[in-house]
């Protein structure tokens, strides 16, 4: 029989998998065609966000594993399309070339189909409050508008990454791209300004974008009248030049805002 001690050291958590910076193409592919094992949970989150390690010949990073069985329902979105409403995000991301979402994509994992992200460390030299603050973010300014495009209903100070490279991503968009208004962020610094010209720019290729491929592929993911909704959106955006203000209609701020 062994002797318990009271002074052995407790046994060691397995290290987790690292994040990894890695090229867009080679991200995806590794998201997409590498084994995932999960290796934590993000308690703080309202739907399961599970950390995971995904590998594939040798090379390996973190990522973020959203399965839809972990979705809980929401009284104004369907059931179940919170994973595709995430990678919709980054489809749109990807081709306006604002590059706000890390890649992700939808796949099956060890609890079912769901949407797998690439894990992003923040830079924690950064003043994430002092950052929203400021007016000065060309990047957050581009966020804003990005935002808008999908009708991001939760954009809380939390779901903005600031890293060591300077680049700021945003993350969690499960809940974008209704049919009905529910614009709510806490990035309304730039409420009523005129657009910059590269975001006009930037809305004009988006919208022969969505007229072609971009329209397709997010048609695979939302509904039709979304699809719809999301273009006459980035019509609206172009035609009025200036970024939206907040509705009296419902809140204008994401609770917790961060």
């Amino acid at each position: 029989m062994s002797e318990f001690r009271s002074d052995a050291a407790p046994p060691e958590e397995p290290a987790l998998t690292p994040a990894r910076t890695m090229a867009v193409e080679d991200a995806l592919n590794l998201l997409a065609h590498g084994s995932l094992s999960i290796e934590g949970r993000l308690v703080d989150a309202s739907n399961a966000t599970l950390y995971c390690g995904v590998e594939l010949d040798g090379v390996e990073a973190a990522c973020v594993y959203k399965p839809v069985s972990g979705e809980r329902p929401l009284w104004d979105f369907p059931d179940g399309t919170l994973a595709e409403r995430e990678v919709a995000a980054y489809e749109l991301s990807a081709a306006s070339e604002w590059l706000v979402v890390p890649p992700t994509l939808y796949r099956d994992g060890p609890a079912g189909p769901g949407m797998v992200q690439l894990w992003i460390d923040i830079d924690d030299e950064v003043d994430l409050i002092g950052l929203l603050r400021t007016r000065r973010s060309e990047q957050l300014r581009e966020i804003a508008v990005f935002d808008a495009v999908i009708n991001n209903a939760d954009r809380k100070g939390g779901h903005l990454l600031p890293t060591a490279s300077g680049h700021i991503y945003g993350i969690d968009h499960g809940v974008s791209f209704n049919r009905e208004p529910k614009l709510r962020t806490i990035l309304w610094q730039w409420a009523g300004d005129q657009l910059t010209d590269v975001a006009v720019d930037q809305l004009q290729r988006l919208r022969e974008k969505m007229a072609g491929d971009l329209g397709e592929r997010l048609s695979e993911l939302l509904t039709t009248r979304e699809v719809r909704q999301t273009t006459r959106r980035i019509n609206a955006l172009i035609e009025s030049g200036r970024h939206p203000e907040p509705s009296p209609d419902w809140p204008a701020i994401p609770w917790p805002p961060m």
